[in-house]
């Protein structure tokens, strides 16, 4: 991701750096997503520090792509340890956004675009994260039945 400030609040995803390589696409096509930012993620993006030399918006030390190894070691496990919070693998937060857009309505054709996955995958390893769905599903249920009635 370029340096400059997405265009219409949306940052595409289309290329991949894994195993020192620079690829135009991830494992697969559907990898390729335009991701809407919300107001908190531009501020977040705005108040980072620039850096010259590099046209990427979270290079490693030395400019470039990032390891992830190092970049665990470095950066992943420091920041969970002074949050305060479970250690866990950097996948987790994938799963928190997951759970917490289908709480907030999303519906799963949007976030499997979103997520560069198929809907079935959603459904199957994120779906039952969401705290309080049946509740929600309940209330839809009950709402609808009142204004039918």
């Amino acid at each position: 991701m370029a340096r400059r400030r997405p265009r219409g609040r949306v940052v595409l995803v289309e290329r991949t750096f894994a195993n020192g390589t620079l690829r135009a696409y991830g494992r697969t096509l559907r990898s390729r997503r335009r991701i809407p930012l919300t107001a908190a993620a531009l501020q977040a993006l705005d108040a980072s520090p620039r850096r010259i030399g590099t046209p990427l918006v979270f290079p490693a030390v030395e400019g470039g792509h990032l390891d992830l190894g190092n970049w665990r070691r470095r950066e992943w496990r420091p920041a969970v340890e002074a949050g305060a919070i479970a250690p866990c693998v950097p996948y987790v937060p994938r799963h928190t956004f997951a759970s917490n857009a289908l709480a907030a309505g999303l519906g799963l054709f949007e976030l499997s675009r979103l997520m560069g996955t198929s809907i079935r995958m959603v459904d199957q390893v994120y779906g039952h994260f969401v705290v309080g769905s049946e509740a929600a599903a309940l209330a839809k249920l009950e709402a609808y039945a009142e204004a039918v009635r």
